[in-house]
C-alpha cells in the first residue's frame, strides 16, 4: 500500500495520521475536539482502533488538548518526552518565550485567555520518551521518534525513511504565526532549535509538516538557517 499521510485539522492544530502497515497519529489537536477527529478519520476511511499509538511533539495545549478523547476513541497509547509529561497529567498550561516581534505580541494577547479558553482535561501517559528517541518499527511505521529540543525542551519530531518529517511547532507556516515557511516565533532555546533542524536535515529530512501551516521543502530551512 506504501504510507499513507493524512492531515486532521484539531483547532488551529493541524495534526497526522500516518497509515502504512500500521497506524499512528501526530498530536492530538486543541482541547474539545474529539467530534472532528472522528468526522475527519471515518472520511479518510480509517477505523480507530486501528491507530496503535499517539505521538505527542510537545506538552503545549494546542497539540495535547484532546488527547484523553482520543485515547478513549482509539484505546491508542500515548508517548510524549519525559521532560514534559507533568504538563500533560497535571495540566500545565505553558508558554515558551517569544522570540519575534510578532511572536510578543501574540503571546501578550493569548497568554492571559489561555487558562479561560484552553484548559484540557488531565491525561495519563502510556509511554514516556527519552533523549534516545524510538523505533515506529514495532507500530507497523517505517521510521522514528527523535528529540528535538528547542521549542520545548521535551519536543519531539518524527521522521520517516521517506524524508517525511513532522516537527510540532519547530516550523511555522501559516497564520497566526507566519506568511511563509521558517522557524517558529516562540522558542525556550533558539540555538538548540537550530542545532535539533540540522540533526533532522542530517539524517535525511526532505518534507516538513509543521502543526501550524501547510508542509514544505526542507530546503526553506536550510535558507533559515544559514
Amino acid at each position: 500500500m506504501g504510507i499513507a499521510i493524512h492531515p486532521i485539522h484539531l483547532g488551529l492544530d493541524r495534526c497526522y495520521v500516518i497509515q502504512d502497515k500500521g497506524v499512528i497519529m501526530v498530536d492530538a489537536g486543541f482541547p474539545k475536539e474529539s467530534k472532528a477527529f472522528k468526522q475527519a478519520i471515518s472520511g479518510n476511511s480509517i477505523n480507530p482502533r486501528e491507530i496503535q499509538l499517539l505521538v505527542l511533539t510537545h506538552g503545549h495545549f494546542d497539540h495535547v488538548g484532546s488527547a484523553r478523547d482520543i485515547q478513549e476513541i482509539t484505546g491508542a497509547r500515548i508517548a510524549i518526552h519525559r521532560a514534559e509529561k507533568e504538563w500533560v497529567e497535571r495540566v500545565l498550561l505553558m508558554w515558551p518565550p517569544a522570540v519575534t516581534t510578532w511572536g510578543h505580541m501574540l503571546r501578550g494577547v493569548l497568554k492571559p485567555l489561555t487558562p479561560l479558553l484552553f484548559r484540557f482535561p488531565a491525561t495519563q501517559v502510556d509511554m514516556v520518551l527519552g533523549d534516545e528517541g524510538l523505533s515506529l518499527a514495532e507500530y507497523g511505521i517505517p521510521g522514528k521518534v527523535i528529540h528535538t529540543p528547542g521549542h520545548t525542551s521535551g519536543s519531539v519530531s518524527v521522521l520517516l525513511e521517506t524524508g517525511d518529517a513532522f516537527v510540532g511547532c519547530m516550523a511555522h507556516n501559516g497564520l497566526p504565526f507566519r506568511l511563509s515557511p521558517g522557524l517558529p516565533v516562540f522558542a525556550e532555546d533558539l540555538e538548540q532549535l537550530r542545532q535539533s533542524w540540522q540533526l533532522l536535515l542530517g539524517q535525511g529530512a526532505k518534507t516538513i509538516y509543521p502543526a501550524h501551516g501547510k508542509p514544505f521543502s526542507a530546503d526553506a530551512i536550510r535558507k533559515a538557517l544559514s
